[in-house]
């Protein structure tokens, strides 16, 4: 029984680590932008529209690293959203003279907009650029980044080009679940599918967001995703609809995002995420939640008990089948190692992730399987001070 669980465990932790290979292989990453030529026609102007509600944990840091870039035509704007902290204070010092960031206080929105989604419309009637980034307030980018990304966008004819960001590790529960959540969202969107310009898996990370603007306009902008609970994914759906082009990469440190400060909000987020990701689909939910819960659990435990047992019947006796299952857990065990560290080098996660793996599996399939029974008993989900009442389907 052990070696019929021992040997499939090997052989799937094996696929994935040829999978990990070839995706890092290719390195879908913003670095292959930063030795591209200047465009024709020269650098287009890039508006960068922050939408931001009681950022003053981040702010900061945000404003600072749009002032660093290197980039010669670039118009920071700044939307706070009925802030009630000290988010203004603390941007406005990064900028003493008030010549270099464009700061609109908001004090209003309407019922059927979600804050973020009002805010970010509000920054882009005020862009003028040729191209329209959207960032999130808990961002931070490196110098070329921008840069990049631009002459990626270009050189590919793409309408939107998006980031995985480099996630920060700062809290028990992203150093055991976060990149747990990051790898169930790749298996369901991989980057290679997302990019692939002939059968595309529509998707996009909102925390990094550039548009050509005439792809934004064309699709409606930001009020023809104001009704979705996730914008990212409905605007490149809706580019894609239209025969529009976009890419998925991976920021590779040179983008980087705080995402959620409280184990609380952790879960409530990457419930929306997951809820959307899935399609709403209940069913899709629960099946990746298992999925999890037998890769990351289950198989380990499975590999060890098989290793110990394996031992002790070899040392008693019985050494050919159980030096075999000793050795092919083992190797499933290593080959599981390998791979999630490799994953976790390739995200600049810490290594110590890779160590609280099952915890971090059994969380996400509790915020998995807890998303697909909220859309069963239909109740709403409230987020960015809405709520969005979803059908499962």
């Amino acid at each position: 029984m052990l070696l019929a669980v021992a040997v499939p465990t090997a052989i799937w932790w094996f696929v994935v680590l040829v999978r990990v290979a070839l995706v890092a292989t290719t390195r879908p990453t913003v670095r292959s932008g930063i030795d591209l030529p200047e465009p024709q026609g020269g650098w287009p102007s890039v508006s960068v529209v922050v939408p931001a509600h009681n950022e003053e944990r981040v702010i900061e840091r945000c404003g600072r690293s749009l002032l660093d870039q290197n980039y010669p035509r670039l118009q920071p704007i700044f939307v706070l959203d009925r802030c009630t902290d000290a988010t203004a204070e603390r941007l406005r010092s990064v900028d003493p003279d008030g010549d270099r960031l464009q700061i609109i206080e908001n004090d209003s929105c309407p019922a059927d907009w979600a804050g973020k989604c009002n805010a970010a419309r509000i920054g882009a009637e005020q862009a003028t650029g040729d191209l329209l980034l959207f960032m999130d307030a808990d961002t931070g980018a490196e110098p070329d980044v921008i840069r990049a990304a631009v002459a990626l966008l270009k050189s590919r004819g793409l309408g939107l080009l998006s980031l995985l960001s480099t996630l920060t590790c700062e809290h028990d529960f992203e150093y055991r679940s976060q990149s747990v959540a990051t790898m169930a969202l790749l298996y369901l969107y991989p980057p290679d599918m997302v990019n692939n310009p002939r059968k595309s898996r529509a998707f996009a990370n909102g925390q990094f967001m550039l548009f050509d603007r005439g792809w934004y306009e064309r699709i409606g902008g930001h009020a023809s995703v104001k009704d979705d609970l996730l914008e990212d994914i409905a605007f490149a759906q809706r580019i894609s609809w239209k025969g529009g082009l976009g890419n998925i990469l991976m920021a590779d440190g040179l983008f980087s995002c705080s995402m959620y400060s409280s184990r609380t909000s952790f879960r409530r987020g990457w419930q929306r995420i997951f809820i959307e990701s899935c399609r709403r689909k209940p069913a899709r939910m629960r099946k990746l939640a298992l999925r999890l819960l037998l890769t990351g659990v289950f198989m380990p435990v499975a590999m060890s008990v098989a290793i110990v047992i394996g031992a002790v019947a070899s040392s008693v006796g019985d050494s050919g089948p159980g030096f075999v299952v000793a050795c092919v857990a083992a190797a499933g065990l290593i080959l599981q190692a390998v791979a999630l560290g490799w994953m976790a080098k390739m995200g600049r996660q810490p290594i110590r992730t890779l160590f609280l793996h099952p915890m971090g599996c059994l969380e996400v399939a509790g915020i998995l399987r807890s998303g697909a029974d909220l859309l069963l008993r239909g109740e709403p989900v409230v987020w960015g001070g809405r709520e969005y009442v979803l059908e499962a389907r």
